[in-house]
């Protein structure tokens, strides 16, 4: 059975999410994403602490394409140094992880 990841990132508004999370999924890296938001970051950042509204993106997909997920993620996300993390599912239901199998599979028609 292929393994399966749950890949998170964020942005700082509603737009930029919907915007990332339409160009992975309609590009298949994904199969599918949740936005959710708004939540509040506490952090540190270039040697300041500092909070802030984020919107959070989670990506479900095959954990053989997170390089290309990840990729894609640098290049087109708003912000120079992006989190891009990943966890692994380690249990689903079968037919949900069929679904992300065969919705992300390189020879996928929807």
């Amino acid at each position: 059975m292929t393994d399966f990841l749950q890949v998170s990132t964020a942005t700082e508004n509603r737009e930029a999410a919907v915007e990332l999370a339409q160009s992975v999924v309609s590009a298949r890296f994904a199969a599918g994403a949740q936005i959710v938001g708004p939540v509040i970051s506490v952090f540190w950042h270039e040697g300041q602490f500092g909070s802030g509204e984020e919107w959070q993106i989670l990506f479900k997909i095959r954990a053989d394409a997170y390089a290309d997920l990840e990729g894609h993620l640098l290049k087109y996300h708003p912000w120079k140094n992006p989190e891009v993390s990943a966890v692994p599912i380690v249990s689903g239901s079968a037919a949900y992880l069929r679904w992300v199998q065969t919705t992300t599979a390189p020879d996928a028609s929807g």
